[in-house]
């Protein structure tokens, strides 16, 4: 048998072939990598937490509907506390707090107290407009109440009590809150309708916005006279001026 023999140049074009699939692998594979790391940062982007108050100054915040926040909040060693004592929102200097930038889906976190008999609560999904005369009208509500003292003459239901959505969903009868003037730990997740209310590292509630079993809760409570009540699904987070001295730290947030 006549026994073939491979010229040089075809031998140099079949080792420039190979070397030239080799480097073509090598940099899909860089790329790859490289994909994956970009995908990775962008994970960690996304679970990163946001401080919402730096300790010093209330600088990322307003009073609602008001040019200027007054004397009404203060930052006092490392804590932002509302010195309200009396009408509340409904005064002339009254208003909640709440944060110029705007949230959709977000985990939110922070210490909070309150004084003996005191009333306040954490609101999301605020929209300021002229049109709403406080902050709640369009921003649901986590309560933050003295359960025990709160003063009322028949006194308060399930749904206005601590870590409540107002008005809509109780908390659990089994939490575990820190009386007034002690401070507890409160964290709202709100996840495309999907919302939980947390307190003292425990979940006290949870419920879907929207659903068949929220819609009945709505056309049962006050809310119903109120346009513009959860309407919006993106807005300021905010702290409630009731008209009593609050407490607030270690605030932060995380975009979901």
């Amino acid at each position: 048998m006549e026994k073939t023999i491979l010229k040089p140049q075809f031998l140099k074009f079949i080792g420039l072939l190979m070397l030239s699939i080799m480097i073509s692998c090598s940099g899909n594979k860089k790329g790859a990598t490289e994909q994956t790391k970009e995908a990775t940062l962008e994970e960690e982007q996304t679970d990163e937490w946001i401080s919402l108050f730096d300790g010093k100054t209330l600088n990322g915040w307003k009073r609602y509907n008001a040019d200027n926040i007054g004397d009404l909040w203060k930052v006092e060693d490392g804590m932002i506390v509302c010195y309200s004592e009396g009408g509340g929102e409904a005064t002339s200097t009254g208003g909640s707090l709440i944060t110029v930038e705007q949230f959709d889906n977000f985990e939110l976190m922070l210490d909070w107290k309150i004084s003996p008999t005191g009333n306040s609560g954490l609101l999301y999904h605020i929209v300021e407009d002229t049109a709403y005369s406080h902050a709640y009208i369009t921003g649901p509500e986590y309560q933050l109440v003295d359960d025990d003292n709160f003063p009322s003459e028949s006194g308060l239901r399930d749904v206005q009590k601590t870590a409540a959505n107002y008005d809509m969903y109780p908390a659990s009868p089994d939490k575990k809150v820190n009386p007034p003037g002690e401070w507890n730990t409160a964290k709202i997740i709100y996840d495309n309708g999907h919302v939980e209310h947390w307190l003292n590292g425990e979940k006290v509630l949870e419920f879907e916005e929207g659903s068949d079993d929220w819609k009945s809760k709505y056309e049962n409570s006050k809310w119903v006279d109120y346009q513009g009540w959860c309407e919006y699904k993106k807005g300021s987070i905010g702290l409630q001026d009731h008209g009593n001295y609050t407490w607030f730290k270690n605030i932060k947030i995380k975009k979901l």
